[in-house]
């Protein structure tokens, strides 16, 4: 609503990512009036650089492995043959396909809005936007994050890549140098080399350091097996770039040379030219700092998304999506829970984790039971020889489920079950006793479960009491 030079409105989101856009379709179909702001590409980072484009750059690279792997079920395939551009098309394909439910015109249609343009607080109650002033009753900063570049002498020259740029490429690197052996380092690094690149990761810690070290050693062992090179707990000590190779220079001396650099070395929040100072904001070195209920020291103004410097993942900013429209519109004191949120790393086989892994329960002083159902154990695994890997349960006191890790294939399907039994408190005997489908590869969950009953259930007091029943019972 226009009222003299002031547009007014009841909720202004500012960033048109996965967050922003959860928070404006939302609102506005609740019935609030919404203006939604964006000075780059609708659908932010997931749609057109992060989790959409990489996620069809892996799919065409497992079907570039299947002549590899066909042998062993008895059918043989023609050498694959890969057209880079041809990989493009598809990747950005894909991306168009998507693109209209996060388009300007789907949230003008819902009733948002919608202003193009960078926006800049002027005050604690009033944005800008190409000379356009926003007033609101709550405003939402999601404005995402950027890929964060290291200070290593010689790579701003070196014309290196980042995740908003490599799926532009419409030739295959003929040498891939990865520093940063995160989640985006370890996907790409296996996506490339099943595309024909040859592919080095460097990484001053462990690749995954976050996730279980034995479910990291199981991706470690299949990307080596696949020619990834992984150069572990090494930094990187200059760049240099010549006419046609780039030159890394590690610290303890040695180089490594590619033709292309990939640098994957984290996010770091977009909160610069939005005048956070003049808006009462306060920030830190991680981003905008909230409260549980994702508001910020403007009570009047909230954040989310990778704004907010973490977790950094479309999920969870669809869940605190719900958590600002709660507050804002319901005046409900919602805050965030990350107890139960999910994490998948897109290799193959992939590694999904939810809640604590071993390390996190062990050093919270629990009184940890770890159960373990391997693959190989699993027929229908067996039939897709697909066999590394394992589901990992860990367990607290009173048979409390307090995590799982699943590292194999399917494993960001198969999160999905320890992720509602933790969300809900379901008891572990709730898993155990879940009726599946056979043959799938769900039944790994269920047999980790059953795990923690097989010594009571086989055990001698279960076999005396058998005995004695037979014995009374005619």
């Amino acid at each position: 609503m226009q009222r003299g030079d002031h547009l007014v409105c009841d909720i202004c989101v500012i960033g048109a990512g996965s967050a922003g856009l959860s928070v404006a379709a939302g609102a506005v179909q609740m019935g609030a009036a919404v203006v939604l702001i964006e000075k780059g590409e609708m659908g932010g980072d997931c749609l057109n650089a992060g989790c959409v484009p990489s996620k069809a750059l892996i799919a065409a690279a497992a079907k570039a492995r299947a002549p590899l792997v066909s042998p062993a079920f008895g059918v043989a395939l023609a050498p694959a043959s890969i057209d880079h551009r041809l990989v493009h098309d598809h990747i950005h394909g894909v991306i168009g396909a998507i693109a209209p439910h996060d388009s300007e015109a789907r949230f003008a249609g819902l009733g948002v809005e919608v202003i193009k343009a960078p926006a800049r607080f002027l005050d604690p109650q009033t944005v800008d936007a190409a000379g356009r002033r926003i007033r609101a009753r709550r405003f939402v900063i999601a404005t995402g994050s950027r890929p964060a570049v290291p200070a290593i002498p010689g790579l701003a020259e070196s014309g290196f890549l980042t995740n908003e740029r490599i799926f532009a490429l419409t030739a295959l690197p003929g040498a891939l140098v990865i520093i940063g052996g995160g989640p985006i380092g370890v996907e790409m690094a296996q996506a490339f080399r099943r595309l024909g690149s040859v592919v080095t990761i460097i990484e001053k810690d462990s690749i995954l350091c976050r996730d279980d070290p034995q479910a990291v050693a199981v991706v470690r062992d299949r990307l080596t097996a696949e020619g990834v090179a992984i150069i572990e707990h090494e930094g990187v000590a200059s760049v240099a770039r010549t006419a046609e190779r780039v030159e890394v220079q590690l610290d303890a001396g040695r180089v490594i040379s590619g033709t292309h650099l990939l640098v994957a070395t984290g996010r770091m929040a977009n909160i610069e030219d939005l005048g956070l100072a003049d808006a009462g904001v306060t920030t830190s070195a991680r981003g905008i700092t909230v409260d549980a209920r994702l508001r910020t020291s403007n009570r009047r103004i909230f954040a989310l998304g990778d704004v907010i410097g973490g977790p950094l993942f479309t999920h969870a900013a669809s869940q605190q999506a719900g958590i600002v429209i709660r507050n804002a519109l319901f005046l409900l004191p919602a805050k965030v829970d990350y107890r139960a949120l999910p994490r998948v790393t897109y290799t193959a086989p992939e590694l999904a984790q939810v809640g604590m892994t071993e390390q996190d329960a062990r050093e919270a002083g629990q009184a940890v039971e770890v159960l373990v159902s391997p693959f190989a154990a699993n027929d229908r695994a067996q039939t897709e020889r697909q066999t590394e890997g394992f589901a990992k349960i860990i367990v607290g006191r009173r048979g409390r489920i307090l995590g799982a890790t699943i590292v194999g294939p399917g494993a960001g399907e198969l999160i999905g079950l320890w992720a509602l039994a933790i969300s809900q408190r379901l008891p572990l005997a709730a898993m155990a006793g879940l009726v599946l489908p056979y043959p799938t590869l769900s039944e790994i969950s269920k047999r980790a479960a059953g795990s923690h009953f097989t010594p009571r259930l086989f055990g001698p007091t279960t076999r005396r009491l058998v005995g004695l029943i037979q014995r009374l019972v005619p």
